[in-house]
This record gives C-alpha cells, structure tokens and sequence, in this order.
C-alpha cells in the first residue's frame, strides 16, 4: 500500500516531462522567410512575411541609416505579418533586419530605392559673379529628388542650360553619389548669364550669374580748366579715356581711379573718382602760385595712365603793403587778377613776425574783396624793433627793423 503513491508521483512525472518535451518541439518549429521581395520603392507598404506557429510570436529588430526600431507582428493564417514604419519605409538605403526569436536565428536586408520621379531640383550655384575671359568659372550642383526628397539613383539625366548674350547651351549631364554638376565658364563679353536645370520633365529656378569685366588695361588722361593762372579759385577737371579690360569691355561702373599730382617743389597732391560707362572723373582747385603739376592716374594695383603736365602761370605780379597805428595795423591789398580784377575771396595771405632772427608769430588770412588785415596784438608783441614777412600767391616782401609802438 505504501508503493501506490510512489507509483503515482513517477506516473505524474512522466506525463509532464511529455508535456514539456511536445512543448519544446512546438517552440522550435522552424519560421522561414516568405516575402521574396527584396527592392522596394520609397512610401510603398513594405511586409515581410513569416511562416510560423500559433505559439512564437518573435519581434523584428529593423535598422537603417535613418535609425533602428522594433516591430511587432500581426498573425494571419499561420503568418507573421511584419509592417515596416513610414519612418523607415519612405527613406532610401539598405534595411537591415533580423527576427529575434530565441529557436530561429533569421536575418536579412533589402533595399528601398526612390520614386522614379522627379518631384523638386534641389540647386546650388556659385559664384554669383566670375570674370569675362574663358577662364573663370561658376559650378551648377544639382540634386534631383522625388515628393518624399529622397535623392534618385546614380545616372539619373540632368539637362543644364545657360544663356548668356546670343547663345543658349544644354548639356546632359549625369548624377553620380546622388548629386550633378558642371562647371559653366565665362566667355570673352561681360554681361549677365541665366542659368537653370532640368531633369525628369521637372526644372529648376532660374539663376543669374553677372559676368564681370576682367582686370583693366592701361589708359589715358586729359584734363580741362578754364584758364592756366593760379589763381587758387577755378577748378581743374581730370578725366580718363573710356577704360576697358583686355577683351575691350568696359570696366564695371564704381571702379575707383586715384590721380596723383606732383609740383614742381615735388609736392604730392591726390584726388579721385569711380568709374561711370568706363570713365573716371577728378577734380582739383588751382594752385595759387607758379608752378607746374605733372599728374597720373591709378587703378590701384592693376592699371595706369600716361602722364601729362600742366602750367599754371602766376596770377598776381605785385601787392601793396601798407601800415597803420604804430605799424600794428598792417594792409595787404588791393590783390588784382590776371585782368586786373579783384582776386575771387579765399587767397591766402601769411604774416611772420621774427625778432633777432627769431620766428615769433605766424599768422594767417584769407582775402576778402581783394583786401587782408592784420593787427599785430601790442600784449605780445611788445613795442620794438622786428622783421615782417608777408607772403601770398607765391610772392614775398620783407620789412627790416620796422618799428612797432
């Protein structure tokens, strides 16, 4: 009687070792891949089929370059239905996937390729501006892609084209690692050219590169005044000759021309203008004593012009100098021009006051109705004996020993 239950725990042990044992063989049915498809295009619905047991249910582990996500199946009639996600499903590249089930070990890829299509021309161009001449060049870089901006496969057809003056270009050209491109180089006239693409029925925005004048050839001067005397009133004008580059287009409009001027004491003088139509202009008021201007003009760097001279001849011959209360009130006048006429207001008229060969004061006026005063100060310049220089207009008179009260 003690056997029988003894009997009836190894009995209990068989049975769950069966169980166990049938259990085991049903978790290690083999699942096998049944979708054969191994290219999809971008944005279809992409399920991998599975055969499997009504007892696994595995999940599938996707990766791809746009990142890594876990999927769960649905069951139908026998078959694991895995749905890859529209984040995954739209972006072209190789997916890598492998089905983590502890009894099988499956792995795979496939490959979503774009819609053959072309829904945007996505453009980069540069430089905006490159220089006449054949060889400077802009780059056109193309990059087709369809409605999900996925980028088409290599070999895909890309028309460029460019028009510039009378001549209109298209080339076929071909991507390559997703993106076109040619190099489009300048011609010998300057001038704006159009540019744009095409590829799959679809264009792209229109472009404009400005084809500018390359760099300036050498050039003349003139200049034009209204009279030669130097009579620091009037105006001397100084104006290049229309300057062009080597392929005779007319520099831009704004390029900057410096005209240096050197006197005859080799002084330096300046001054400058910005191109308009080609031609620079200068201006510079006359001098106002005898002397002679030898000028040139600069494109800084790149250009100059010949050198011309000017004579401006002395205006003023004599001037009277005449003294008042004490020598202290000093007046230098009437100053009369080339016609005798009052010299124009603005000449300038310098006074030195020295005393044992000592410069004391340095005083300066303008004229005003031909006439200039001076009065010397008696708090510092006390009563005695000095020496006055009056100069103007290049000319010079000295008073020795004059006596100031």
């Amino acid at each position: 009687m003690r056997l029988k239950p003894i009997y009836i725990l190894l009995l209990g042990l068989i049975v769950l070792s069966s169980f166990a044992a049938i259990q085991d063989s049903e978790m290690r049915i083999d699942t096998q891949l049944l979708t054969t498809q191994t290219e999809f295009e971008a944005g279809s619905a992409i399920i991998l089929k599975f055969s499997a047991s009504e007892i696994t249910q595995p999940k599938l582990y996707c990766s791809s370059s746009y990142g890594s996500t876990l999927v769960t199946p649905s069951i139908q009639e026998n078959m694991l239905l895995f749905t890859i996600p529209k984040n995954i499903s739209k972006k072209t590249g190789q997916v890598q996937w492998k089905l983590l089930n502890d009894a099988t070990s499956l792995s795979g890829q496939f490959k979503i390729v774009p819609i053959q299509e072309v829904t945007s021309m996505e453009t980069y161009i540069g430089p905006p501006s490159i220089e006449a001449g054949g060889t400077d060049y802009t780059m056109l870089v193309v990059i087709p892609t369809d409605r999900l901006d996925n980028a088409l496969p290599d070999n895909t057809i890309v028309d460029a084209k460019h028009q510039f003056l009378r001549n209109e270009t298209s080339d076929a050209i071909t991507t390559k690692n997703s993106i076109a491109y040619k190099n489009i180089y300048s011609e010998e006239k300057s001038g704006r050219m159009l540019v744009s693409s095409e590829s799959k029925n679809t264009n792209s925005k229109e472009y404009t590169i400005t084809v500018f004048p390359a760099i300036p050839t050498n050039f003349n001067i003139s200049a034009l005044r209204p009279h030669n005397y130097a009579d620091g009133n009037q105006i001397t004008t100084f104006e290049t000759s229309v300057i062009k580059d080597k392929h005779n287009n007319v520099v831009s409009d704004g390029t900057y021309v410096s005209f240096y001027i050197t006197n005859h004491k080799n002084n330096s003088l300046k001054t400058s203008g910005t191109t308009i139509k080609g031609v620079a202009t200068a201006m510079m008021i006359h001098p106002d004593y005898k002397t002679q201007w030898s000028i040139k003009a600069y494109v800084d760097g790149m250009a100059e012009s010949d050198m011309i001279t000017l004579d401006y001849e002395q205006v003023i011959n004599d001037f009277e100098v005449n003294f008042s209360k004490y020598n202290r009130n000093i007046t230098i006048g009437p100053l009369q021009s080339f016609m005798k006429q009052m010299i124009p207001d603005g000449l300038q008229v310098t006074l030195l006051v020295y005393k044992d060969d000592i410069l004391l004061e340095t005083l300066h006026k303008t004229s005003i109705d031909g006439i200039v005063n001076f009065n010397l100060n008696p708090n510092s310049l006390k009563k005695g004996t000095y020496n006055i220089v009056i100069t103007t207009a290049g000319l010079e008179q000295s008073f020795k020993a004059l006596q100031l009260w």
